[in-house]
């Protein structure tokens, strides 16, 4: 009888312990299929169901990405009862193919599961407007920034952007404050009303002396009107040619070695001059030279006479420069752009830290 009895009380108490909720999922995955960008927002509800002996609760669920919003049931589920997960995706400025993960976590076992959505957005055709987003006058362009990305020194490059005429008008292109070592056109230079057209440019890098990335402001001329109110940046980042190189060549090359590229002046006052070094040698088998130098502020000044200088192997040399906290406050770094024929190590940034007290300029 007492065998019995404790048999009845095992079995009793092993159903309150191993009682838990359970999640069935009426899939987990659903394929939207193809569709159009300006059908908007797509919606898919997977059915959950509890088969379990304990209440479901969905504590959270999290989306793979921002353009998949999750709702779903927020109250417990019952044993034997049902809720739903609704995935949410908008296909807004996502064109092509996608495949998302909604992670769900629950108070059954196992804890995770993963829902996955994909589909295809068949993309919208963008206005003139989206297409050319620059607007001057009577004409659109692509943008105000023409990037040239690298330009090696020794090379001409050539970049095209495309423009419109949304005027009932002909619209006469043309620039103005073209330096030396760029050229701009229209063309055709007169774009009738409703006419696409391309701007043209031209950068030589063997008329810029400057190293490193450039920008040049210019002023466009829309039916022989400046508009100064707006501008038209052409950018490049000139590089030296290394293409030409050999292994020998490389091997004999100059070696740009520096023994720290930071500097750490601690605490200053604000509206002083501070003295900075960089102290390097020339590791290679070849002369060195130090092409050019820059800063990426006005607050540093940095020393010019060593530029263009060859410096031979073995020698040692050094950078100086002198930066003004001037209204700086608190934690402030700049940068010291350095480049050199070293092939391996062409563009070096030099890093100046310093804590600018104020109260201290002050005192003073």
């Amino acid at each position: 009888m007492k065998r019995i009895f404790l048999i009845m009380i095992f079995a009793l108490s092993g159903a309150v312990i191993f009682a838990q909720p359970a999640m069935k999922l009426s899939s987990s995955e659903h394929d939207f299929g193809k569709f159009k960008e300006e059908a908007g927002l797509q919606k898919y509800d997977f059915v959950v169901q509890n088969t379990g002996d304990q209440p479901l609760v969905i504590q959270n669920i999290v989306a793979s990405c921002g353009c998949t919003t999750p709702e779903w049931t927020k109250n417990p589920i019952p044993p034997k009862g049902s809720g739903k997960i609704t995935a949410i995706y908008d296909p807004q400025n996502r064109p092509g193919q996608f495949n998302k993960t909604l992670s769900v976590y629950t108070n059954s076992k196992p804890a995770v599961a993963v829902l996955v959505i994909k589909g295809e957005v068949i993309p919208r055709e963008k206005t003139v407007e989206e297409l050319y987003i620059f607007p001057v006058g009577p004409v659109r362009f692509e943008s105000n920034h023409l990037a040239f990305t690298n330009v090696k020194k020794t090379e001409k490059k050539i970049r095209t952007m495309q423009v419109i005429n949304t005027s009932a008008q002909p619209a006469k292109i043309e620039f103005d404050n073209v330096p030396q070592h760029l050229a701009l056109k229209a063309s055709p230079q007169t774009l009738k009303p409703g006419q696409k057209g391309i701007i043209e440019g031209t950068y030589d890098a063997t008329r810029n002396n400057s190293w490193g990335y450039t920008t040049d402001i210019i002023r466009l001329k829309i039916n022989d009107v400046v508009d100064d109110k707006v501008y038209y940046a052409v950018s490049a980042n000139l590089v030296e040619d290394f293409s030409g190189l050999s292994k020998d060549d490389m091997a004999n090359a100059p070696v740009f070695d520096i023994a720290s590229k930071t500097v750490d002046l601690g605490k200053i006052p604000g509206s002083t001059p501070n003295d900075v070094e960089f102290k390097f040698t020339n590791g290679g088998k070849s002369d060195l030279i130090i092409r050019h130098i820059k800063a990426s502020c006005g607050c540093t000044a940095v020393q010019q006479g060593i530029q263009g200088q060859g410096i031979k192997p073995g020698e040692t040399g050094s950078i100086k420069a002198v930066f003004n906290s001037g209204g700086y406050k608190g934690r402030t770094t700049k940068a010291i752009y350095v480049y050199t024929n070293d092939p391996k190590n062409s563009e070096v940034v030099l890093m100046v830290n310093a804590d600018v007290d104020q109260e201290l300029a002050a005192k003073k």
